[in-house]
């Protein structure tokens, strides 16, 4: 599967996730330090010859080799990662990690994973339903404005306006020159 996008930055994200998400061995699924770094080596070799188009049919072919010779420890180890990911999220919202059955399981669907370790459906940007209620944003012009004047007041209008107009750039010497750059640009159209 090759990966085509106009952004580079884009489609070396996409390319080091799907690497990642095949070649997704630990350092404890290897007898020695050295063999997971040889390991890891190998993979980046692949991810930066794919990113630059060097010898990609052949690296799909492996990619595929490996995917199915080692199809049942790649879904193991998403596996576990998303259990670990569950339980991170469990503990950043403050539910301690249970070991009985019934206590996990509860605690699984609070944060948002099902009984099997498939995660429920998340909001279009990815990130996880909020379960709690969040508090809500006042929407501006109610209530008092930053300082703490009343909006209603029709010289504090005259007030946000004014300082309005000076936070965009515009001052009355500008609004002069202007004016007389206008008046003598058109002086000088002759009309036949």
């Amino acid at each position: 599967m090759v990966v085509s996008s106009s952004n580079p930055q884009n489609r070396e994200m996409a390319i080091r996730k799907r690497i990642a998400s095949i070649f997704n061995k630990r350092e404890d699924d290897f007898p020695s330090l050295k063999e997971y770094n040889d390991f890891l080596e190998e993979v980046e070799d692949m991810t930066f010859d794919l990113i630059e188009g060097i010898n990609v049919p052949a690296i799909e072919a492996k990619i595929a080799q490996y995917q199915e010779e080692n199809a049942e420890q790649i879904m193991i180890n998403r596996a576990r990662k998303a259990e670990e990911l569950a339980a991170a999220m469990a503990a950043s919202k403050g539910n301690p990690s249970q070991t009985d059955n019934d206590g996990a399981a509860s605690q699984s669907s609070q944060a948002g994973v099902s009984g099997q370790g498939q995660y429920a459906p998340t909001v279009p940007g990815g990130q996880p339903r909020p379960t709690g209620m969040a508090p809500q944003p006042v929407p501006l012009g109610v209530g008092p404005d930053i300082h703490g004047y009343a909006a209603d007041d029709e010289e504090m209008k005259k007030l946000q306006a004014e300082r309005g107009r000076r936070a965009g750039g515009w001052s009355i010497e500008f609004s002069v020159s202007r004016k007389r750059a206008l008046e003598e640009s058109f002086s000088s159209i002759w009309i036949c």
